[in-house]
């Protein structure tokens, strides 16, 4: 062309230098491509306008996925869209690669891209020959970068070696993804298969248990820490005659085998697998080193995981006991779950004992900590409690041999940071009636579920935690638990979990307890857990900041209800009870017994009859507290069908003096209680006992 000629026209200029142009509307879903691309794209050489999805079908999927993010990320820098493509043909070999280069715009309106751009044809090293230095476009440069981001978040996060291989098999490569992995270990001198994927179940049989000194790719690695690219089956089959038929039958074109170090050690191998030729660029290769180093990291901390995992099963197997086939009359589900950190081994402990008379014990406690010396103490101490318990000891004298016996192995020396303390909370249960006789160290007291869903905190008397004072004193407690009453003893964890202290986690507790429909004991006890560890926890997390965590143990224990209605189904109980003892130097019971009359009455129709029965029980036990030297005994029972139920209520002491209607002046401080009772329940009555006497009243639901 001469001086003063005027240009060439743009089109001819782009068919000189072999580059095709392109139009891509996204809000159309078309792509307009000239002669010269459509060429490129494996089409007949003339201009044609393609859907998104006959364009898509031209390229390879792991590069149509990587154009979007590529002009996403040009849009939002301001600069060209350049990224490598392979075109594909019908059978899904890659026929050559082009470089696409664009200008997106972005229409904030219609939210759609459109760009025009120009394709133009790159030439690869033939397979096998030394690999040259490819110019890399900046846009691959940030999709490998973004790649080996999310490929090593991944990797983190994984948390098993099932894991590490699942995110190692879905790694999409920028521009270059093999189809065929396998993770080689190393177990003495000899290879072992610790994963592969792209290869058929019993492919990896000729690899595995391979020596170390066979002349195969994967053995060099561990023998050399070095690294082998192999880019063509003729370079695979020069450098490794003797293992090539193995790799033969799979059909790959290009392998890269790298060593996975940690710390300077080798331990073990990993094979890439192409099923088109490879060169493996510098760049290349980086990407392949840098994912076989996270990738070796991963494994290594998956496989310390899954051995700290072990040891915590073996541990949580030694000390925790087999329930077994259950007792007669009884159903029994047990939970332990343990905190989330360190080796998920605390202090909560629960167990079951037979006991020499027939009868069997069921325990649970926590041992102050969550680490393994809280763990070991746990042990020690369930032993401890086993042996006193089959020494036929009643359910105080086996605390108290507890308290002082973990007070002497934890009390040997000066070092206050190894003094602990345990709560437990033991219960001996009679299977043929029901009788549960309890005593507690400081621990939670059980609830009781009723077979119509009310559920109830049983006060029970108790002591010092185990450990504090060798010479504590643990009185028991008596209660019976009726045909279909389920028992729940659990340590604070169950409750205080996610935020909550006891009064809120009680109430989250109370709630699945209540709503829980069917005999399924584990199905509660599953349901118990879930509402402290399940999906729904994370909305509903208590008034504290610090979100406490904490192991959870818990026992159900459920009296089996004989008389079944048709088809088996329970049939709904007439009488709902609880009973109280307040004692002469425990007047805050009276206070227990308010709540727990309360708690009988959840459901009972009219407030103001409920107000009344919790004022008439709160001045019964009132009164034998002031006017004798007796105990109070509280007996509620509510019978009939809601709607036109009945409530009767009893108070029993041992005193002798018969309560008399007064009429007391304006400025008596006594002599109401009587009167009361006569304003406010439907009948009343006082009886003699043979040993004291009892006065009641009876309540009818309005």
């Amino acid at each position: 062309m001469r001086t003063g000629e005027p240009l060439p026209a743009v089109g001819d200029v782009l068919a000189a230098l072999a580059t095709g142009l392109w139009h891509w509307d996204t809000a159309s879903g078309l792509v307009t491509v000239d002669a010269e691309a459509a060429r490129l794209l494996g089409l007949p050489a003339e201009q044609v306008t393609l859907t998104e999805a006959q364009v898509r079908a031209r390229l390879h999927p792991v590069d149509w996925n990587e154009i979007t993010g590529v002009v996403q990320l040009a849009v939002a820098e301001g600069t060209l869209a350049e990224v490598r493509i392979r075109i594909m043909d019908e059978r899904g070999r890659v026929v050559r690669v082009v470089r696409s280069r664009s200008k997106p715009a972005f229409d904030p309106v219609k939210r759609a891209y459109e760009l025009t751009g120009t394709l133009q044809e790159v030439t690869e090293p033939a397979p096998g020959t030394p690999a040259a230095h490819n110019a890399v476009t900046g846009d691959w440069r940030r999709s490998r970068e973004a790649f080996l981001l999310d490929a090593g978040r991944a990797l983190a996060e994984a948390r098993s070696t099932a894991e590490v291989l699942r995110v190692a098999a879905g790694l999409s490569m920028p521009g270059f993804s093999p189809d065929g992995l396998a993770v080689f270990g190393v177990e003495g001198d000899r290879l072992t298969i610790i994963g592969h994927h792209g290869q058929r179940p019993g492919d990896e049989g000729p690899f595995a248990q391979m020596a170390l000194s066979t002349d195969y790719p994967a053995a060099e690695v561990v023998r050399t820490g070095r690294a082998v690219y192999l880019s063509s089956p003729a370079q695979y089959k020069e450098r490794y005659p003797l293992t090539w038929p193995l790799a033969q039958r799979f059909n790959r074109q290009s392998w890269a085998f790298l060593p996975l170090t940690v710390a300077g050690r080798t331990m073990g191998a990993w094979m890439a697998a192409f099923t088109y030729p490879v060169a493996f660029t510098p760049d290349e290769r980086s990407v392949l080193t840098t994912v076989a180093r996270m990738l070796a990291q991963a494994l290594s901390r998956a496989g310390a995981a899954e051995t700290e995992r072990e040891l915590t099963d073996g541990l949580q197997r030694s000390m925790l006991p087999q329930l077994g086939e259950g007792i007669p009359g009884m159903g029994i589900a047990a939970r332990y779950v343990p905190t989330g950190g360190g080796l998920q081994v605390g202090g909560d402990w629960y167990d079951m004992i037979p006991l020499p008379n027939g009868r069997f014990a069921l325990v649970i406690g926590d041992v102050q900590g969550h680490d393994v010396r809280a763990a070991g103490l746990m042990g020690q101490l369930r032993i401890a409690l086993r042996a006193y318990a089959a020494e036929g000891h009643r359910p105080d004298a086996v605390l108290s041999r507890a308290s002082r016996f973990f007070y002497g192995i934890t009390h040997g020396d000066d070092d206050l940071a190894a003094l602990r303390f345990a709560t437990c909370l033991y219960v001996e249960v009679d299977p043929a009636t029901g009788t549960v006789e309890t005593a507690r160290a400081g621990h939670l007291d059980p609830a009781v579920r009723m077979p119509d869903g009310t559920v109830m905190l049983r006060a029970t008397a108790g002591g010092l935690p185990l450990g504090i004072d060798p010479d504590s004193d643990y009185p028991t407690t008596r209660l019976a638990l009726e045909p279909g009453e389920t028992l729940l003893l659990c340590t604070d964890g169950l409750v205080e979990t996610g935020g909550h202290d006891l009064d809120s986690g009680w109430r989250r507790i109370r709630a699945v307890l209540e709503d829980h429909c069917g005999g399924d004991l584990e199905g509660l006890a599953d349901a118990l857990v879930g509402a402290v560890h399940g999906p729904s926890s994370h909305h509903t997390t208590g008034p504290l900041a610090d979100r406490r965590e904490d192991d959870i143990a818990l026992l159900l224990l459920r009296r089996q209800d004989e008389g079944r209605g048709p088809g088996g189904a329970a049939v709904r109980p007439r009488v709902r009870r609880t009973m109280l003892t307040v004692a002469q130097a425990e007047p805050e019971q009276v206070a227990t017994g308010r709540q727990q009359l309360r708690d009988l009455l959840h459901d009972w129709s009219s407030s103001d009859q409920v107000d009344s029965a919790v004022l008439l029980v709160s001045e019964m036990l009132t009164n034998v507290l002031v006017h004798t030297d007796a105990d109070a005994l509280l007996v509620a029972e509510v019978t009939g069908e809601p709607g036109a139920r009945r409530l009767r209520v009893e108070v029993t002491d041992a005193g002798d003096d018969l309560p008399h209607v007064r009429r007391p002046g304006e400025l008596a401080s006594s002599g109401r209680g009587l009167v009361l009772i006569e304003l406010l329940a439907d009948s009343w009555g006082v009886a003699p006992r043979g040993e004291g006497k009892s006065i009641w009243f009876e309540l009818t639901e309005a």
